[in-house]
Order: C-alpha cells, then sequence, then structure tokens
C-alpha cells in the first residue's frame, strides 16, 4: 500500500511539473513571438531560442515539483512527458506527424535535462 500511495505521489509531482513547463513555455512562446513581430529579428535564431525555453521549461518544471528520491526519474519523466506533449500539440498544429533524428535526439535531450534538473532537486535543501 505505501508503495502504491509513493509511485501515486511521484506521479502527481511529474504531471505538476509538466504542467509548471507547458506554462512557463507557452508563455515563453508568446514573448518570443511578440518580439518578432515587433523587431526585424532573423528567422535563423528562432530555433536556438525556442529550444532554449523548452530546456528552461523542463528545468523549472524538474526543480519546483521534484521531492524525495529517484529524482533522476521524475525529472526525466517531466523532459519526456513535456516533450511529448509538445509534439503532439505542434505536430497537430502544423499537421505533420514524422518522426525524425531531430526528435529522437530532442526527447533525449530532454530527457537529460529533466535527469539533471530532477537530481539537482531532490539534493537541493529547502
Amino acid at each position: 500500500m505505501q508503495n502504491e500511495r509513493t509511485y501515486q505521489n511521484g506521479l502527481f509531482d511529474v504531471v505538476k511539473g509538466v504542467g509548471l513547463a507547458l506554462a512557463f513555455s507557452f508563455l515563453g512562446a508568446v514573448v518570443f513571438a511578440a518580439i518578432l513581430r515587433a523587431t526585424s529579428i532573423p528567422d535563423s535564431v528562432i530555433y536556438p531560442v525556442t529550444q532554449t525555453i523548452k530546456g528552461i521549461a523542463i528545468v523549472l518544471g524538474a526543480l519546483a515539483f521534484t521531492r524525495g528520491e529517484k529524482g533522476w526519474m521524475k525529472g526525466g519523466g517531466v523532459g519526456l512527458l513535456f516533450t511529448a506533449l509538445s509534439y503532439l500539440a505542434f505536430s497537430a498544429i502544423g499537421g505533420d506527424f514524422s518522426l525524425s533524428w531531430m526528435v529522437v535526439l530532442e526527447v533525449v535531450i530532454a530527457f537529460i535535462i529533466g535527469a539533471l534538473a530532477g537530481s539537482l532537486a531532490v539534493n537541493l535543501k529547502r
């Protein structure tokens, strides 16, 4: 019974972390879109900036809600679930659900970022 409760709490922590990451990512995208519209920034900066926003979002989500033990797993879960939901949303908007090596690389990097942030989160004194 205790293991089931711990699993549910860990899963809820991941879901809360993903919610925060999605909210931050959405806000960051809106602000960046407004900046792009108001200035003449070249298109070549769009991809690096959006990836940076995603990375920061994963770190914030993992740091804010990862508690207890197995921080790497919870943080990695935040990264994976956030990336999956982002991919589904943007693929639905763009109408293209094709996978490429870039998508796989983005998933791996998101897991690593989340795992590192989750490991850091459980070792920080709050």
